[in-house]
């Protein structure tokens, strides 16, 4: 009964805060935290009324071994897939790593044990409480940004703002087009017409910059050329957002905006653009599925890097009691 009291709390704080800026990723946090004390207090309901379902809850823990192996099958399966079809980057070898990761942990962890050393036995908690730590912080982040995604607009916007991203042979690829597509349709969507911003720059490797390339995308798939004005010179997600938003100011159409980009980046975009106070939602386009696996993780790892120094104090506790447990050991032999 308790963890259902929990979890009422935690929706009216989800509740609150999503109302107050839905940019927050305290929000999934206390999201995840509601549905799990959820689950759990009706769980205990259930095995409280009927003891038989204490074995139901026995046998799904039972399955969280093979749920992992089949996971790290999936990771290693899309990983080799990626590699065929992205390239060698490191970025395109998260979903693959990970996927051996998850088999080889448990391994590595049963041999430091058997060796019947401190150190070993210390080092084998650590990768414990950093495994379930980091796995904890990922189902939020994974969680809060499909949630975030689902939410839509809230205001007509003013200006439709697109991030930009690597153009191929001078045109837009696959990626890109889902973007400007769904721009398109929001453009289509509102009265009067709002401005739509491509915004990017020309990389090393571009022959013209990406705002000019998705802006005659625009136009020829029918935007009048008077709403669309192109930032030619962002070069990180960051500069996306705040030279566009001079752009919308210099074009004299005040009012919201509204950034888009591909679904996996959603959330991440929506926490910079929270951070730099610029008053703009973010919104998703479709991403082929073979690539959400790998691009969902770069972000994942991108914001855990942003916000290093707060994970760093928040793991700080447990690393203590690790040293703890290898200190108290070690003074036993």
């Amino acid at each position: 009964m308790f963890s259902l009291i929990l979890a009422a709390v935690c929706a009216v704080l989800y509740v609150r805060w999503r109302s107050r800026d839905r940019r927050m990723l305290r929000n999934g946090v206390v999201l995840v935290a509601g549905i799990w004390l959820a689950f759990s207090g009706v769980a205990e309901l259930l095995t409280d009324l009927v003891p038989a379902f204490g074995f139901v809850w026995l046998i799904l823990l039972a399955l969280v071994p093979l749920a992992a192996l089949v996971l790290a099958g999936f990771l290693i399966a899309n990983g080799l897939t990626m590699l065929r079809r992205e390239g060698r980057r490191l970025g395109n070898l998260l979903s693959l790593l990970l996927g051996v990761a998850v088999f080889a942990l448990p391994i590595i962890a049963v041999a430091l044990l058997m060796t019947d050393q401190a150190w070993a036995i210390g080092l084998a908690a650590l990768l414990f409480v950093l495994s379930g730590y980091f796995g904890v912080v990922f189902v939020v982040f994974l969680a809060y940004a499909v949630a975030y995604s689902r939410m839509g607009v809230e205001a007509e916007p003013a200006a439709v703002v697109v991030l930009g991203s690597r153009l191929i042979d001078g045109t837009p690829p696959p990626l890109l087009k889902s973007r400007l597509d769904r721009a398109l349709e929001l453009y289509r969507d509102t009265e009067p017409r709002p401005l739509l911003v491509p915004s990017g720059g020309q990389g090393a490797d571009e022959p013209r910059p990406e705002g000019a390339a998705m802006a005659d995308y625009l136009v020829a798939a029918g935007a009048d050329r008077g709403d669309v004005v192109a930032e030619e010179r962002a070069r990180t997600t960051e500069e996306n957002l705040r030279y566009s938003l001079q752009v919308q100011a210099e074009s004299g159409r005040p009012g919201p905006a509204v950034a888009v980009t591909n679904n996996y980046h959603v959330l991440r975009a929506a926490l910079l653009a929270r951070k730099l106070g610029i008053p703009a939602e973010v919104v998703g386009s479709p991403t082929a599925a073979y690539y959400v696996p790998s691009a969902f993780l770069r972000e994942f790892v991108a914001v855990l890097v942003e916000h290093k120094w707060l994970h760093a104090l928040l793991l700080l506790p447990f690393v203590a009691f690790v040293g703890f447990l290898v200190y108290a050991i070690a003074m036993t032999y």
